[in-house]
């Protein structure tokens, strides 16, 4: 994904509507040539009235959904999900609404990863507090899917991120991450938006992650979000010494502000 939030479609990046498109037309055969087969019928939401949305609390880098079911560590599916109008999310399939997901945050268009799936759901990672919120959506027509293949790993011991696409590694960068008493937050985080940084002159693109400092509860007049950005000087390369974010050199930066949005980032 572009600054512009729209998806590069390079090789294996395709739109999942052709995809769903295809697995429609292979489900009419097999239905067709199995006498007595029914299709499974999807479980439909609970409703929810405009009134009612308004007050569910927003699913940002801003929220703290209290309560919110944590990510349960089930392989990702490598499809992302985009939001075309704010979304209630679920506790579970067809279960209490606790949030809504808008259809942009911080200047960007929201993708979120999809971990699970059931007929007519997916279970979504959120960006908000606490690290690894999770919820399940209704995939209907209010929603946008795209298959993406990227992820990123980053080893705090080995001072290392690398970026990998259907397990091939792409290049692999040595790192800065968080000091001793503001540890980078360990967990399966995921990029959140590309912002065009026009206050600090540290790094010209930051990259949010889904994650939050575990130290601090704002930093800089933010939420504590943890980031990926670029630094002055190459002092902190091999080194624990960020207040929780991850810094990389310029080399790694100009090939993660290529990655669509909704990429996970795998902090081990």
């Amino acid at each position: 994904m572009d600054r512009r939030g729209t998806f590069r479609l390079r090789g294996r990046i395709r739109s999942a509507r052709l995809v769903a498109a295809g697995s429609a037309a292979l489900l009419a055969l097999l239905v067709s040539g199995c006498s007595g087969s029914e299709e499974p019928q999807a479980v439909e939401p609970v409703a929810v009235s405009q009134e009612d949305l308004t007050t569910l609390p927003d699913a940002t880098t801003f929220g703290d959904l209290a309560g919110a079911p944590l990510d349960p560590g089930a392989e990702s599916t490598g499809k992302v999900l985009h939001p075309k109008q704010d979304l209630v999310v679920y506790k579970s399939v067809n279960g209490e609404p606790f949030a809504k997901l808008p259809s942009r945050q911080m200047g960007s268009p929201t993708w979120v990863p999809v971990i699970a799936e059931q007929e007519g759901w997916a279970q979504i990672l959120l960006p908000s507090r606490p690290n690894g919120a999770s919820g399940w959506v209704h995939t209907g027509s209010e929603v946008e899917t795209a298959q993406n293949d990227f992820v990123v790993t980053v080893n705090r011991d080995a001072f290392e991120l690398e970026i990998t696409e259907n397990g091939q590694s792409l290049g692999k960068w040595t790192i800065g991450i968080g000091k001793a008493q503001y540890p980078t937050p360990k967990g399966r985080a995921y990029i959140i938006a590309s912002i065009a940084e026009t206050v600090n002159t540290y790094s010209p693109i930051v990259l949010p992650l889904s994650y939050h400092s575990d130290s601090h509860e704002t930093f800089g007049g933010g939420p504590g979000t943890v980031g990926i950005h670029t630094w002055p000087d190459d002092s902190f390369v091999g080194q624990a010494n960020s207040d929780g974010c991850i810094r990389v050199t310029k080399e790694a930066l100009d090939e993660l502000v290529k990655l669509p949005l909704g990429t996970i980032v795998n902090i081990v």
